[in-house]
């Protein structure tokens, strides 16, 4: 189990998290649940409702299948439209080794967002960044 500490350092790695200030982060550090995920698991289906997302802390992550498949790697983030809005996932992740994440609910989340506004912009960035790159 990480300290509340070390979290914050690590959700500042994360994209959607970088320009968040640290004090601000404590109070994701808090909501954040820590899961291991053995190698070769399935941990997240296309098509599930699902309504969290995921922050990988250790291990590799493997997103989709097949040639649209992406390895993310520690400080990469999954899951966040579902987190915003639940709803059926459109892709798989596997841990490809063991994996360590952090896993934020909705729930936790949207009332985290509502008193700390600062990462609600932070998200909305990193989503226009990620739409920005798939127009090009």
């Amino acid at each position: 189990m990480h300290l509340t500490l070390e979290k914050v350092a690590i959700l500042k790695s994360v994209e959607i998290f970088a320009d968040t200030p640290d004090f601000v982060l404590a109070s994701v550090a808090a909501i954040t649940e820590e899961i291991e995920i053995p190698a070769d698991t399935l941990f997240m289906r296309a098509g599930e409702v699902e309504d969290c997302l995921y922050i990988v802390v250790a291990g590799r992550v493997q997103l989709g299948a097949g040639a649209d498949a992406r390895i993310l790697e520690p400080g990469h983030s999954l899951g966040e439209l579902e987190a915003l809005s639940p709803g059926a996932r459109s892709t798989s992740a596997r841990a490809v080794e063991e994996v360590t994440l952090f896993r934020i609910n909705r729930d936790a989340f949207d009332e985290l967002m509502a008193d700390r506004p600062e990462i609600a912009r932070s998200v909305i960035r990193m989503l226009c960044h990620r739409l920005r790159a798939r127009g090009s």
